[in-house]
């Protein structure tokens, strides 16, 4: 028998035990007064119902105003793996160029620079396309997107913004 059965089950158990000792029900997950509803059986039915409304909340999510009013527990917010703290582009200057060598079944490597971005944090950044003029103290314009197969880049570089050209064309 699984989690939510369980927690079905018990709830109903509670339920009719606290309707046979008390004419009024308020327990946690049945609040209201429910001596009006009649027989045992039911206001074993609304509270079971109830009951089963908040888990099917709980197991599928709903709004944060829903889950208030619940009063039940709510997913927390996942915290931003953004290096920009929420910016989509940043500047940076290059502090120098390395050569990246990817994970387990890639073998090309790939261009990197290490770039200071404007908020102080120094990272790798991929430099996307065929060849690249870029040396130290140049400044480029770079963007949230992780490179997967190489570990520990998580931005690239703009083309065609600041002292990084467009990819030259190829005969």
């Amino acid at each position: 028998m699984n989690f939510l059965a369980k927690s079905v089950m018990n709830i109903a158990r509670t339920c009719i035990a606290n309707t046979i000792q008390s004419s009024n029900l308020t327990t946690k997950f049945c609040r209201d007064s429910y001596s009006q509803a009649g027989n045992i059986l039911n206001v074993t039915r609304i509270c079971v119902s109830t009951a089963l409304q908040g888990l099917e909340q709980i197991r599928f999510g709903s709004s944060l105003m829903q889950m208030h009013k619940r009063g039940g527990p709510y997913r927390k917010p996942r915290v931003s793996k953004n290096p920009f703290d929420g910016a989509p582009f940043m500047k940076g200057v290059i502090l120098k160029t390395v050569i990246r060598k990817p994970k387990k079944p890639n073998s090309a490597n790939r261009k990197c620079v290490v770039v200071k971005l404007s908020n102080g944090k120094e990272m790798t950044a991929y430099v996307p396309g065929v060849g690249h003029n870029l040396q130290e103290h140049n400044i480029v314009l770079c963007k949230n997107a992780r490179l997967r197969d190489t570990p520990g880049v998580k931005i690239k570089c703009v083309r065609g913004k600041y002292d990084l050209p467009h990819v030259s064309k190829r005969d």
